[in-house]
C-alpha cells in the first residue's frame, strides 16, 4: 500500500499543480498537520532536478508562512484558553518561568526544532504561547527551513537517479525509518 502510495506520489510530482500541493503540505505542516512536506519534496525533486532550488524556495517560503499560523493559534488560544486553566491549577507563575526561558533561548529553539524531525509546529505554537519576539521566530524559521529543505533538495539534485534508485529498492526499509522519525517526534514531544 505505501509502495502505491509512494508511486503515485512520484507521478503526481512531475504535474503542473505539484509546486501548489508542496505549497499547501509545507503550509498546514508547520501548524497543523501532522506530515512533514519531504513526503512530496523528495519525489517532486526526483522527477524533475532542475526544479530542487525552486521546490525548496517554495517549500521554505510555505512552511514559514504555516510557523506564522502556528504561532497565532498560540498567541491567540493562550489568553482564552491557556491562563484560566494555568491560574485554577496554580502554575501561572511557573509558566512565566518557563516563559522567560523559553523566550532566553527561543531563537535556537526554533532553529533546532526547524532542522530536525521534531514536529515544528509544537514550536510555532509554543512560540505564540510564549509571545516569543515575532522577527526572532520569523528569521530562525526562515534559517532553520531554508537550511532544511535547501539540503534535501540539493541532495537529491546531486546525486538524483543514484538516490532514487536506492529508495525504489529500500522503499519499504526507508518506510519503516520514516515513521519511526515521525513516532519517535511525537514521543520526545509527549517526554518532553
Amino acid at each position: 500500500m505505501l509502495r502505491s502510495a509512494y508511486d503515485w506520489t512520484l507521478a503526481q510530482a512531475s504535474k503542473p499543480h505539484a509546486l501548489w500541493m508542496l505549497a499547501l503540505i509545507a503550509f498546514v505542516e508547520s501548524s497543523v498537520f501532522p506530515i512533514p512536506p519531504d513526503i512530496l519534496l523528495i519525489p517532486l525533486v526526483l522527477a524533475d532536478r532542475r526544479r530542487a532550488v525552486l521546490a525548496a524556495a517554495v517549500c521554505t517560503a510555505a512552511s514559514v508562512l504555516g510557523g506564522f499560523l502556528g504561532y497565532t493559534i498560540g498567541a491567540l488560544l493562550y489568553d482564552g484558553v491557556g491562563v484560566p486553566i494555568l491560574q485554577f491549577y496554580g502554575y501561572l507563575d511557573k509558566f512565566q518561568e518557563f516563559q522567560g526561558l523559553y523566550n532566553a533561548w527561543g531563537a535556537w529553539i526554533v532553529f533546532g526544532a526547524g532542522l530536525t524531525p521534531f514536529p515544528y509546529k509544537v514550536i510555532t505554537i509554543a512560540s505564540g504561547v510564549t509571545h516569543l519576539d515575532l522577527g526572532v521566530f520569523g528569521l530562525a524559521s526562515l534559517l532553520s527551513r531554508g537550511l532544511r529543505f535547501c539540503a534535501v533538495a540539493l541532495l537529491l539534485w546531486y546525486f538524483g537517479e543514484p538516490i532514487r534508485r536506492f529508495i525504489d529498492r529500500n522503499f519499504g526499509w526507508l518506510s519503516v525509518l520514516f515513521f519511526l522519525l515521525l513516532v519517535g517526534g511525537f514521543v520526545a514531544l509527549k517526554l518532553l
